[in-house]
């Protein structure tokens, strides 16, 4: 049973999709002819050294090579973000619905665990752009109505240019809204000493802004519905304009494997802003 519950039921020849005290029950059943209760399966499971835990996706198409080249990169670029005076964001996009984000819930045994809902309609939702930066703890947020799109991307990173003075490192995802003519017609602006990076396919593990949505979640939507966009709108802001109030606990949070690994490198400082031909070089990357 030990070695069955490490696999998908499926290999046990149970077809269904998870392992809980029924499909052990059931395991039991087929293979010793035993007939045990809840308590004794659960019991079984706790014996052989299972806990219960949330999983998280382990993502089979990441390339090991393609992320090992991007951590020696990013290395690279925290040595010349120092060196430049630079600051590096991590961008990323979410969607924020006016129904509940079921999360767990603390309820006094033998209560059910209920969320009320009004089932709000799925456009009841607000789309928001971020950035975060890890080495200050920093973090931007861009509102829009529409879909995200490279001139909404496009955007974003002139609100980012007009904030911050330092030359810009934006790592990003390789995504259809960070590529297209807005982006390249922007990244053509003389001096604009702005340059993107795309994170390796399949990796949203190296994205620090990712625990930014998580965070915004479990404050806001989690467990609540609210309604209408206007509503998600208001609390999303609200929680947003808290963040420059919490930088330590932004770079804690917001910190992920891909800090670990690059600080676990030896590196060597390569320019990375020429100053010759720095648009085609930006460009290049889009």
């Amino acid at each position: 049973m030990k070695a069955a519950v490490q696999e998908a039921p499926h290999k046990a020849g149970l077809d269904l999709a998870n392992w809980n005290w029924k499909v052990v029950h059931e395991f039991v059943q087929q293979r010793f002819e035993a007939d045990l209760g809840r308590s004794t399966c659960l019991h079984y499971l706790h014996r052989l050294g299972f806990v219960l835990k949330r999983p998280k996706k382990r993502l089979v198409k990441a390339n090991t090579e393609q992320r090992a080249d991007f951590v020696a990169l990013y290395a690279a670029v925290r040595a010349e973000a120092e060196s430049l005076g630079a600051k590096i964001f991590f961008v990323d996009e979410a969607h924020f619905r006016a129904d509940a984000d079921l999360r767990g819930k603390w309820v006094l045994r033998g209560e059910p665990a209920l969320v009320d809902s009004t089932s709000p309609r799925l456009g009841e939702k607000v789309t928001c752009y971020s950035a975060v930066c890890l080495e200050t703890g920093e973090v931007e947020i861009m509102i829009v109505t529409e879909n995200c799109t490279a001139a909404t991307s496009a955007t974003f990173l002139r609100q980012l240019r007009e904030k911050h003075s330092q030359p810009l490192f934006i790592i990003w995802d390789n995504g259809p809204a960070h590529r297209g003519e807005a982006i390249r017609t922007y990244l053509s602006t003389p001096d604009l000493h702005l340059r993107l990076i795309a994170l390796p396919a399949y990796s949203p593990d190296f994205n620090a802004d990712e625990a930014i949505w998580d965070w915004a979640r479990e404050e806001v939507t989690a467990n609540s519905c609210l309604g209408t966009k206007a509503k998600v709108q208001e609390k999303v802001s609200q929680f947003f304009n808290r963040l420059s109030e919490r930088t330590a606990e932004v770079q804690q949070r917001c910190r992920t494997i891909l800090q670990a690994r690059a600080d676990a490198l030896t590196y060597e400082r390569v320019p990375l802003f020429p100053q010759a031909n720095h648009v085609d070089f930006t460009l290049a990357l889009v």
